[in-house]
């Protein structure tokens, strides 16, 4: 959520970075809205001043046993007209907030600016993509093959974008979540969490998917959400919280399963694993100090592209431009896994600073010496998607035979298992 008083002295540049996220500009309305909401508000505290003075004269009328009807008739008068008041006050303050609300994070002035995923920024490339001397199968090929990926019955339990996995697939998938989050915890410092799969509105209203993406989501009879992934349940963790600046920055990382609805990506990816409605994946999330936001999430870019280069998989970097980043974002990286069948780089991890956005919509502060506080900054970012990773090491590590060589770094967490035949 923007800071209205930041508007107020940014009216310009607000348009033209909502211009940017193919929004459209608002400060007119906004400032219009807001101006109308203080100046009833300054009038709402003068009546409450007027009746707090009134109330003390008729106490003191009545105490010297004197005629207080006169002050007694002002008072009621100023009561209707401050209930009148104060219901278009909130008037004013709900269409205020509700424009507020469904506005995107302001991007950073290094972000590329375009309308869409054209004008992302490649930063750089990273490793050697594999040749083979076979036309290599795509992943849904392979696993289906060896009878270990099986979308028929998914299908069948659970209807359309749903996979099992079987055997030595399904034991990479927590193979992999073992590896990811070993790496995180020990190399880079995140603790450990376990989080609940399912939250309340508030928690999803506070990382910015309510109101705007609703529809993305599932949504429970009792007014609960399924994640869309546990940047929701570890980042809400500190809703309504006053953290020591002493005790920044915090890192938590957490494997869950993720839910979405994918109501805006008809037709797109609807063989295979790269689009479900459930996918499994390991979260990065860092709350800091505002001046750490950009510091913060080249580490935590860092900390994802590490698990890629242990796995020995070439994937590239790209900075998002602003029509392409999310929603809560000021800045995004995206890294892209290469996939040999379709001869192309795939996202894998988004790793995005939303700066005081989030936090100001949960109430997220910290406070250090002096005047040294306000809101924390917030960052999000997976490390990495464990369905694609696997897609990403079938496909990079097949065999002309249909058989999947397992990554020198995941040997280990397979029991020692070398190969998938």
């Amino acid at each position: 959520m923007l800071d209205i008083k930041w508007i107020r002295e940014n009216p310009t540049f607000l348009d033209r970075s909502l211009v940017n996220r193919n929004a459209d500009a608002c400060s007119e309305k906004l400032l219009k809205l807001d101006k109308c909401n203080r100046d009833i508000m300054s009038k709402i505290q003068s009546i409450q001043a007027r009746r707090n003075e009134i109330a003390s004269q008729i106490g003191i009328a009545k105490k010297n046993k004197q005629n207080a009807s006169e002050l007694e008739n002002e008072s009621s008068h100023l009561k209707n007209e401050l209930a009148s008041l104060e219901n278009n006050q909130s008037k004013f303050s709900d269409e205020l907030n509700k424009i507020l609300l469904s506005l995107p994070n302001i991007p950073l002035t290094d972000v590329p600016v375009g309308k869409d995923e054209s004008a992302n920024v490649c930063i750089k490339t990273v490793g050697e993509i594999p040749k083979f001397d076979f036309e290599p199968k795509h992943h849904y090929e392979l696993g289906e093959n060896l009878g270990l990926i099986d979308f028929q019955t998914a299908a069948k339990v659970s209807g359309s974008r749903f996979t099992i996995l079987k055997g030595a697939i399904s034991k990479m998938e927590r193979a992999l979540k073992n590896f990811m989050l070993d790496n995180h915890t020990q190399d880079f410092g995140y603790q450990e969490i376990s989080v609940p799969f399912i939250v309340k509105s508030e928690s999803m209203f506070g990382t910015g998917q309510l109101p705007k993406f609703a529809e993305d989501s599932f949504h429970t009879t009792d007014d609960r959400w399924l994640i869309p992934t546990a940047e929701v349940p570890l980042t809400n963790m500190f809703r309504e919280m006053t953290i020591p600046a002493s005790q920044l920055p915090v890192r938590v990382t957490a494997y869950s399963a993720c839910f979405r609805s994918e109501a805006g990506a008809a037709g797109r990816d609807t063989r295979g694993m790269i689009r479900n409605h459930q996918f499994s994946k390991v979260e990065l999330v860092s709350v800091v100090h505002p001046s750490e936001g950009e510091k913060e999430l080249e580490r935590m870019t860092n900390a994802a592209e590490t698990i890629l280069q242990k796995l020995e998989l070439p994937y590239r970097v790209m900075m998002l431009s602003t029509g392409d980043m999310g929603f809560s974002a000021q800045k995004t990286y995206d890294l892209e896994v290469w996939l040999p069948s379709e001869n192309t780089y795939r996202e894998i991890s988004s790793c995005s600073l939303c700066g005081q956005f989030q936090a100001r919509r949960m109430n997220a502060r910290y406070k250090g010496e002096e005047k040294d506080k306000g809101y924390v900054a917030t960052l999000n970012g997976s490390g990495l998607a464990i369905g694609r990773t696997i897609v990403a090491i079938l496909e990079n590590y097949q065999q002309a035979d249909g058989s999947i060589k397992i990554p020198k770094a995941l040997i280990p967490y397979m029991g020692g298992i070398e190969e998938i035949k």
